[in-house]
């Protein structure tokens, strides 16, 4: 099964809302849908319902929180834990990423309304935490003025590490710190340097 998560927002085969949330998916070059209906729901659209089960895993690996999902029927596909939210004070968060894409930014807002709209996961980091995702909603908070955000608490692979301290030596400490730039300078920075820490230059 071959599945793709659609990052533009220009797409006509999915709706404004998907994929400015980032739900929009190809299965096998078809159109799928998860729709956040609230803090803790999705709706899923599309052509099978057999692979519902393994496109939730992974649009759950990008946002834990969600854990009631629905059919269009309104029928509950499936339903998991609440996982343990916690309080973090913006602050204390390290990002893994320099770059926020203005667009990106702009998308994020339209589904934002208040603090407790931003889950991200998070990975402990001395009496800090690193964000693992989440960084144009992060951006976001720090432009609204919210003190604190919604995290998950969870693991992952070293390839954090690298970025961090490239973080770290660029004097990106906290969210407020990473650089807004326009869509195709975010395309071409973020891209150039993830290409070639990849391919070991940045080493």
């Amino acid at each position: 099964m071959d599945i793709v998560r659609i990052d533009r927002y220009d797409d006509d085969r999915f709706s404004k809302t998907v994929l400015n949330q980032h739900g929009a998916y190809l299965v096998d070059n078809e159109p799928y849908q998860i729709e956040i209906t609230d803090s803790s729901s999705a709706v899923l659209h599309g052509k099978d319902p057999v692979v519902y089960e393994t496109l939730i895993e992974e649009f759950r690996f990008h946002a834990p929180h969600i854990i009631k999902f629905y059919d269009e029927n309104s029928m509950l596909i499936t339903e998991y834990s609440l996982p343990k939210l916690l309080d973090i004070p913006i602050d204390s968060i390290q990002p893994s990423q320099f770059f926020v894409d203005e667009e990106k930014l702009k998308a994020v807002r339209s589904f934002i309304g208040k603090a407790e709209d931003i889950v991200v996961q998070v990975k402990p980091y001395g009496d800090r935490f690193i964000s693992l995702d989440g960084h144009t909603r992060l951006y976001l908070a720090v432009q609204n003025g919210f003190g604190t955000v919604k995290a998950v608490e969870s693991e992952t692979d070293d390839w954090v590490w690298p970025f961090v301290h490239e973080a770290e030596k660029r004097n990106i400490l906290r969210p407020g710190d990473m650089i807004l730039l326009p869509h195709d300078q975010y395309e071409i920075q973020w891209n150039q340097y993830c290409d070639k820490l990849f391919a070991g230059e940045n080493q």
